[in-house]
């Protein structure tokens, strides 16, 4: 009963609004209380309604997104970036329902919402795995590898171009950090930092800036050296020339130089094998590896490896020399510095000149000197000499001068104002001797033997006449048969004066490649 009493009363009451319109009552709209994305939809009609709400979502949609990577901002849109309307049939059937119902429903509704106001969100979604790959198109350009500074040297000064921060953007961080501003509903342009890691370069520019001081320098003569020799000098020497050593770092002069071959640029010069002077392809690099040696030497760096030529060379005193011969002999320094250093390499004239720069820190008050010392010297025996038929008798043309054997050591000496306060023995050698090598020409051929002369009578007797002088006793001998005469030799061409021999290398200028 009491039920309805209240549903008549609140008929009445509807009765008795002030309706402008008979149909307005029944006419089905949007209650005042009720918006999407923010924007109110009262007094719309179902279909503007809808469209009302599909506009609001085309415009988040187009809504500007902000990347930030790293300082360099990207703009692309929600859409753009993939986003598509992730509820619409829940706005659509939230709009239905103040449409749908009796007069007393709506009524009812409409209370409902003006008491408590609802806004409609619009969400967009997109698929993560598309995110990111979007996300890796717009930041790729922008991403970087770290780049090392490098230094070189023009006009004797250095030059530094300077390194670079690298840069990778995290997409998997990124597209969680849009996904969080996108889904409060992009009511205003978003902006959004990017995740980046950043990695620095291995050789920076303050790094290689410290450069600019002279460790040690050692220079060596080749003013004897064939052109091919003085060639593989240059090459080799250029290979090495600008490496940088960053602390720790070593360098191998084989690894630097290889291959030994004319397509490397070498030439084929004298060089030491198995204790003989042969030709071969880089012949005189040795020469570079002992010149870096001494620099080396002189600017303190860590000795990682160094092995002595098997016979002396004429360039240096014994225990200064260093060989390259494949991998088993290699110069090997390593950089014991805090600071980078640049080692310097070249030819000028006949000159071979090594000079290694860092950041100074020995006191300048403080020098080096390196001491060679022969212990022992045992000679090299007699010549050996090879019978060359092209060669005129009695021609003789070196092929190979002799090397005396010998044992030395090589001493670092320290000067502090002019005054030796350390003395220290780095290593002890010894070296082969070696034979002399002529090639001689083939013996000249024996002399013919003289004709036999026959026996005379004595002017003035007669056999068995008076006075006549004793008759001397007939020969025992069988007379001689008539001499065949010695044949005519032929007239020996006049020889042609002896070729000059090419410079032997590790005589006239030192040995090649091998040890």
């Amino acid at each position: 009963m009491r039920k309805w009493i209240w549903a008549a009363g609140l008929t009445a009451a509807l009765l008795s609004l002030p309706w402008r319109r008979p149909e307005a009552a029944w006419a089905a709209v949007v209650p005042e209380g009720l918006s999407v994305g923010g924007q109110n939809l009262a007094g719309l009609g179902e279909e503007e309604a809808r469209q009302k709400a599909e506009e609001i979502a085309a415009s988040m949609k187009a809504q500007t997104i902000t990347l930030d990577v790293d300082g360099t901002t990207v703009d692309t849109t929600a859409e753009g970036l993939g986003y598509e309307w992730a509820n619409p049939s829940v706005v659509e059937d939230t709009i239905k329902e103040y449409h749908t119902g009796n007069i007393i429903q709506r009524y009812m509704k409409q209370k409902d919402v003006s008491r408590q106001p609802i806004d409609l969100v619009v969400r967009l979604t997109v698929d993560e795995a598309a995110l990111q790959n979007i996300l890796g198109q717009l930041c790729t350009p922008l991403q970087r590898e770290a780049a090392d500074a490098s230094i070189t040297r023009e006009n004797g000064q250095f030059v530094v171009t300077p390194s670079q921060s690298g840069l990778v953007v995290d997409l998997p961080q990124t597209a969680a950090m849009v996904q969080q501003e996108v889904q409060g509903g992009l009511r205003e342009p978003a902006f959004v930092k990017a995740a980046v890691a950043v990695s620095e370069p291995v050789k920076t520019t303050e790094m290689l800036s410290q450069i600019q001081d002279v460790l040690g320098t050692f220079s060596t003569d080749f003013s004897s050296s064939s052109r091919a020799r003085a060639t593989n000098l240059q090459v080799g020497s250029s290979k090495i020339n600008g490496r940088v050593l960053m602390p720790g770092e070593t360098l191998s002069g084989y690894e630097c130089m290889q291959p030994f071959t004319t397509a490397n640029g070498y030439a084929t010069a004298a060089a030491y094998e198995n204790g003989q002077v042969v030709d071969s392809v880089g012949g005189g690099v040795c020469q570079i590896a002992t010149t870096l040696y001494n620099a080396a030497l002189f600017a303190e760096l860590e000795i990682t490896q160094r092995q002595n030529h098997s016979m002396i060379v004429s360039y240096v005193p014994p225990s200064n020399d260093a060989a390259i011969a494949g991998t088993y002999k290699d110069i090997k320094v390593t950089n014991p510095y805090d600071t980078p250093i640049y080692v310097e390499g070249g030819t000028s004239g006949r000159t071979l000149t090594f000079t290694i720069y860092g950041k100074e820190t020995r006191p300048a008050n403080r020098t080096l000197k390196f001491q060679s010392e022969t212990l022992s010297v045992h000679g090299a025996g007699e010549p050996i000499t090879k019978v060359d038929p092209s060669l005129a008798p009695g021609a003789r043309v070196r092929v190979q001068s002799a090397h005396q054997g010998l044992k030395s050591r090589l001493w670092k000496c320290v000067y502090i104002d002019g005054v030796e306060t350390e003395r220290t023995l780095l290593h002890t050698d010894t070296y082969n001797a070696s034979k002399a090598v002529y090639r001689v020409g083939p013996p000249a051929p024996a002399a013919a033997p003289a004709p036999a002369v026959p026996a005379e009578n004595i002017p003035g007797q007669e056999a068995g006449g008076e006075g006549a002088a004793e008759a001397a006793p007939a020969p025992t001998e069988q007379p001689a048969a008539p001499e065949t005469p010695a044949p005519v030799q032929p007239a020996a061409p006049e020889a042609a004066p002896p070729q000059q021999p090419t410079p032997v290398e590790g005589l006239e200028g030192g040995p090649g490649i091998m040890g």
